[in-house]
């Protein structure tokens, strides 16, 4: 078959597959050129789902008649020039709106400020009509109607007109992330009416609009620099956790990514904070030289690459980890919401859980009946318990809790001991719960990972070393952390061009798979340009050995014990957390507990 060049018309359909995948895929677009234009004011409209309709509309700088022309042919941009080293636009390929118009109904609109009047250009299927004069205020309307029309096909995998337009409220939710300063609104006849407010360089104000304002209760601020590499942004305390990874947002040189490097940054930052299952959220913003990282690698460009990737990972989990161990110590405030709604649930009175209707038997009240009270069975449980006196002797009575030094630490002076497992104490403004087994076991953690961190490991020597084949350029890279490797208790060396030599295994680990330990410190080294993977053996089985070596639940404690764990609690990072991720504790504020009583 001989070779032939494609239509114009063929290229652009190729090419909105993989530029446009769905509804979302296009609003992300227009929403870029909008930004990129200047906008302040950024209007979406949907209806279907995004299939149907999806209008976006801005103030931004507008386009003249050439312009606009141009911006429905490929590869037309006002964006780079000559090289893309230093790309500092969110769009810069060229491909969106005639990818668009190759398969959809494209209607612009647009017009200069310092212009009298607009033009208007439309797009179906790839055909480019001619271009009219149109009444328009300064700023474009980008309309795009029955999308797929031109290719039936790709309809086929969309889902539903719910899903879609959930998609593409997630594509705003990310922009209004990225640009507190513009005012986003987003309507439509499938949804209800969304809509960000402005809110300058507060940049926590416009977080708290699209992930809540418990957010803005339970977020640590973060502001960390590393060769030229600067990170910035907000991280949920590990309490407040999510059950998907949806909360997590990330910006690189202000564009939203969903980059698998940052997001497992975020996960191994997270380590032994955050129970199984659950997700932290996060807000990262990185800032850095545009020629240091890659944003052309794929056509949506969601993804990117860093050229250090292990200098930036390492600053995500670096950052994210001090902020943790200054200020992620405290509880959730959704944990007294939650503490709240169990009472008012749990609480019902006698006749609300009456089943099956009144009865004489059960009715408060019932007739006195003396002989079902008084019998020797009934009494026998009052023996323990003192006679009434009426004797008044002196009484010792502690000062108020306001004024005792105890009172005034952040988890307070201990009060009681309950079911043997949970400590009372009673703070300047409220009341603490504490799961002392919980606690103590972060504790002993904390220790003895201190320990894994200031000295070399104790290792166990091989009786004869174990060689391990593995490939020449994986031997490069584990030599090259055969220091770092040494001080974790493993010492290994060259054996050959193909080969690892074991030699000295970490004491903590017991009996260790030499041949499976050393292959995947390889993958890993060759994937993140580290070796931490041994690191977190380690701390796993510190973690274990921490459970079993901590205060046990149903021990009593003393009151002095009691004090002291909260102390100790109080000076230890990570400390609002056991090693399995649960809370350690629980707040209640005294506003709080007045509202149970509807004092408030």
């Amino acid at each position: 078959m001989a070779i032939r060049q494609l239509s114009e018309t063929l290229i652009n359909q190729i090419a909105a597959g993989e530029v446009i995948e769905r509804p979302a895929s296009a609003a992300k677009e227009l929403i870029e050129n909008a930004l990129d234009a200047g906008a302040t004011r950024i209007e979406i409209a949907t209806a279907g789902g995004g299939k149907a309709l999806l209008r976006v509309s801005d103030n931004g700088s507008g386009m003249d008649a050439a312009d606009l022309e141009l911006a429905v042919r490929r590869h037309c941009t006002s964006k780079i020039s000559e090289t893309l080293e230093d790309i500092r636009t969110l769009g810069f390929r060229g491909e969106a709106l005639p990818s668009i118009g190759s398969v959809a109904r494209l209607s612009i609109a647009s017009r200069r400020r310092d212009s009298t009047g607009g033009h208007e250009i439309v797009v179906a299927g790839g055909k480019i009509a001619q271009m009219r004069p149109a009444a328009a205020n300064p700023g474009t309307i980008v309309e795009v109607r029955d999308l797929f029309f031109a290719t039936p096909a790709r309809l086929k995998f969309l889902k539903t007109e719910k899903a879609e337009a959930g998609a593409i409220t997630e594509i705003v939710k990310r922009m209004a992330i990225a640009f507190p300063a513009v005012r986003f609104l987003l309507s439509g006849s499938d949804r209800t009416t969304l809509e960000f407010p402005a809110t300058g360089d507060d940049h926590l104000a416009r977080m708290a609009q699209v992930l809540g304002k418990e957010f803005r209760d339970n977020a640590i601020a973060l502001d960390a620099e590393r060769e030229e590499i600067s990170l910035t942004g907000f991280a949920g305390v590990p309490t407040f956790n999510r059950g998907n990874s949806a909360h997590q947002y990330a910006f690189v040189n202000g564009r939203p990514v969903q980059d698998k490097l940052i997001l497992s940054a975020i996960r191994g930052a997270y380590a032994e904070t955050i129970p199984s299952g659950r997700y932290p959220v996060a807000v990262l913003s990185i800032t850095l030289d545009p020629a240091l990282v890659d944003v052309n690698v794929h056509p949506a460009k969601s993804d990117v690459r860093f050229r250090d990737p292990g200098l930036v990972r390492g600053l995500i989990v670096g950052a994210i980890r001090e902020a943790l161990a200054r200020d992620g110590s405290r509880a959730a405030t959704t944990g007294a919401s939650d503490m709240l709604r169990s009472f008012r649930s749990g609480f019902q009175p006698n006749s609300q859980r009456q089943q099956g209707g009144w009865s004489a038997e059960t009715s408060p009240s019932r007739p006195y009946q003396p002989t079902t009270g008084f019998g020797e069975r009934p009494q026998a449980s009052f023996d323990g318990l003192s006679m009434p006196t009426a004797r008044a002797e002196p009484q010792f009575s502690p000062q108020p809790a306001a004024t005792e030094p105890n009172a005034r630490y952040p988890l307070g002076a201990a009060r009681a001991q309950i079911h043997a497992n949970y400590i009372v104490a009673q703070t300047e403004d409220g009341l603490v719960i504490v799961d002392q087994h919980a606690a103590h076991e972060r504790l002993v953690f904390e220790a003895m990972r201190k320990a894994l961190h200031s000295k070399r490991l104790a290792s166990q020597v091989l009786l004869i070393p174990e060689i391990v084949d593995i490939p020449e350029e994986d031997c490069d890279r584990l030599m090259q952390h055969a220091a770092e490797l040494s001080e974790l208790g493993l010492a290994i060396e060259r054996f050959g061009p193909g080969a690892i030599a074991v030699r000295e295994t970490p004491a903590m680990l017991g009996e260790v798979d030499a041949h499976g330990l050393i292959r995947q410190l390889a993958d890993e080294i060759a994937e993140w340009d580290t070796a931490s993977g041994l690191s977190a053996k380690l701390e796993y089985v510190a973690a274990t050995m921490a459970c079993h070596g901590s205060v046990r639940s149903g021990r009593r404690l003393r009151p002095e014990e009691m004090n002291a764990l909260l102390r100790e609690m109080e000076v230890t990072p990570g400390s609002g957390q056991c090693n399995h991720g649960r809370p350690t504790y629980i707040e209640l504020k005294l506003s709080d507990i007045e509202r149970l009583f509807g004092r408030s």
